[in-house]
């Protein structure tokens, strides 16, 4: 099974891209938005769920890609 993906601050003013379950980042940004988009296809590709986090470390964005009923009307 494939694990979530989390978009996190780097200690450099960086940002991350971070697997659940691994150590470490799998690859570094130079802002956000670069960061948000390597995460967003990571997680699409992955059918999981992706996490933003802010500058302090919380979570201020979470999307899920894949496993979503499909019942849900809207």
């Amino acid at each position: 099974m494939a694990a979530n993906v989390h978009v996190v601050p780097t200690e450099r003013n960086g940002w991350a891209v971070e697997v659940e379950g691994t150590d470490g980042a799998t690859s570094h940004y130079p802002s956000q938005e670069e960061a948000i988009a390597a995460g967003t296809e990571k997680a699409k590709l992955d059918k999981v769920e992706l996490f933003i986090h802010d500058r302090n470390g919380k979570i201020r964005e979470r999307n899920s890609f894949g496993h979503d009923p499909r019942d849900i009307k809207g």
